[in-house]
């Protein structure tokens, strides 16, 4: 098969969610469809029967949320799938932030009693910045659920996108029918598949059949169901591809994943309305996917997956061409050649094509960074950049064990590489004193843990009291040395060395710049 039809293939695509929505089990009943596992809910069974991996940290277990993301492959009715499966918890934001820089859409999984959630907002918001198709699956339709008319509405409103209902429930929890289908004008009745088999043959009805459906879901459902048709033809947006593909109308879809109900229904108009891998934007122009020369960039760093083998895995997004196993090519920002060798796709078959819009986990020796471009053409470019979220929670990190200084220093530099965590040092001090800088606390927590368990590292977190930073534009200008304060402000500096100044207090920010002429701040880090 050529490049190109391989290429046109691709869909990649990120899950988001609030916790407990239940992202992981539509995930899963994906890669049930798919082939890639055989039971669902095997994620707790046998360990000889293939399982969904993304959850794979003990940490992530023990607290029943996912902390980072995974990559997972499956195939299904000609195309080759890449789900790219991301935290929902919010303190881990900055890490679904960086995985929705290499998908080319989203999948938003709202609970139905809950409508939409505060995390489900901030990670919206990621999308509609990167312009990218969404779908909304509402799920757990076969529990209590609020007024469908009202959950539209909230996504309209609160996230500032129109919806266009592709399928309505009849009903809910115990009462919950089936769903209408727009299009095909039909009823798909409601059965639970059991024991974590592929959903069973669903009874479908013509919806123009009125004493059939009223046999099936009752006269007031089916009375009920008439308005609501009504209502929808005359109020709800019509489908448009163009806007779809545009990320300012979001299909949406009526299920439940615990059930099956509605789930494949969702993957078949999900791959018909999304498209192969887009071109991506660099600083030599537009690289376009079907290029024959390779090229890629990091999104993600990810330490000590494997127990048994201390192994480090960059997560590259394939922008075009194809990767080979122990190809050659330039890593751009280390200003080398190098040799890309053992190769990881989670749950892909052995042997398989790699191509764009795919995702790779390759072997990092401790060369990479996140956003960094590998290609394999001579001319040499950079995708754009990923931006770093501000941290908002800092600490001072100390050893318990001071003999244990190597193991400690190692430790959060390499978990620092992943970008879960930033870390400082005092502005006129050498590595003695480390601070640490994280989006969420819930990521002090994984940090401790992670020390401890990855490296034989005990901490003691002493928590500060900054939740402002701003890195020095101009330190070739200003003496960073005589920089006037305020006594909520500190000074310190990140690994590469760049001054930066933390804020207990908001206000104090102006305040600094206006006793500080020529001193140029900004929320963002320096490449």
């Amino acid at each position: 098969m050529s490049l190109e039809s391989e290429i046109k293939k691709r869909r990649t695509f990120a899950i988001i969610s609030h916790p407990d929505a239940g992202k992981t089990t539509l995930t899963e009943k994906f890669l049930l469809y798919g082939g890639a596992i055989n039971l669902a809910g095997s994620v707790k069974g046998k360990k000889t029967a293939k399982h969904a991996v993304s959850d794979w940290m003990e940490i992530e277990k023990e607290r029943g949320i996912s902390v980072t993301s995974s990559v997972l492959q499956f195939n299904y009715e000609g195309y080759c799938i890449n789900i790219l499966d991301t935290p929902g918890h919010e303190d881990f934001s900055e890490d679904t932030y960086r995985t929705l820089m290499a998908a080319d859409s989203a999948v938003m999984v709202i609970d139905a009693s809950k409508g939409v959630e505060k995390q489900t907002i901030k990670l919206f918001k990621v999308c509609v910045m990167r312009h990218i198709p969404i779908f909304t699956f509402i799920n757990k339709m076969d529990r209590e659920a609020n007024d469908p008319f009202e959950l539209l509405d909230e996504i309209e409103s609160v996230l500032g996108i129109a919806t266009c209902p592709i399928n309505w429930p009849i009903g809910c929890g115990k009462e919950f029918k089936g769903v209408y289908d727009r299009k095909e004008k039909n009823v798909s009745l409601f059965k639970a598949a059991m024991n974590g088999q592929k959903e069973v043959d669903t009874e479908i009805v013509d919806a123009s059949d009125e004493a059939v459906l009223k046999d099936r879901i009752g006269d007031a459902f089916y009375d009920k169901l008439q308005e609501d048709i009504e209502l929808l033809d005359g109020a709800s947006a019509e489908f448009d591809q163009e806007m779809v593909s545009a990320g300012d109308l979001t299909p949406v879809f009526f299920g439940s994943a615990l059930t099956n109900f509605g789930v494949q229904t969702f993957l078949e108009h999900f791959l018909s309305m999304t498209t192969s891998p887009l071109p991506r934007k660099s600083d030599q122009g537009v690289i376009d996917p079907f290029t024959e020369d390779f090229s890629a960039f990091v999104f993600k760093i990810q330490a000590n997956m494997n127990k048994a083998h201390r192994d480090r895995i960059a997560f590259m997004r394939i922008c075009s061409g194809k990767f080979e196993a122990g190809m050659e090519a330039n890593h751009v920002q280390g200003g080398k050649k190098i040799r890309l060798s053992q190769p990881q796709q989670m749950m892909a078959e052995e042997r398989h094509i790699v191509d764009a819009g795919d995702i790779i986990g390759v072997f990092d020796p401790g060369i990479f960074s996140i956003g960094d471009t590998i290609c394999k053409s001579n001319k040499k470019f950079t995708f754009e950049g990923i931006p770093t979220f501000a941290p908002e929670h800092f600490a001072r990190v100390r050893q318990i064990d001071t003999m244990k200084r190597k193991q400690f220093i190692k430790g959060i530099n390499q978990i620092a590489q992943e970008g879960a965590i930033q870390i400082f040092q005092e502005f006129n001090t050498g590595m003695e004193e480390i601070i640490v800088g994280v989006v969420g606390v819930l990521q002090f927590e994984v940090l401790e843990y992670r020390l401890k368990n990855e490296y034989g590292v005990d901490i003691r977190l002493e928590p500060l009291p900054y939740e402002h930073i701003r890195w020095i534009e101009n330190p070739e200008e200003i003496d960073v040395n005589r920089i006037v304060g305020t006594s909520d402000m500190k000074k310190i500096k990140d690994l590469k060395g760049n001054p930066l100044l933390v804020f207990a207090n908001s206000w104090s920010v102006n305040m600094v710049l206006e006793r500080n002429e020529g001193l140029k701040l900004s929320e963002f880090g320096r490449n």
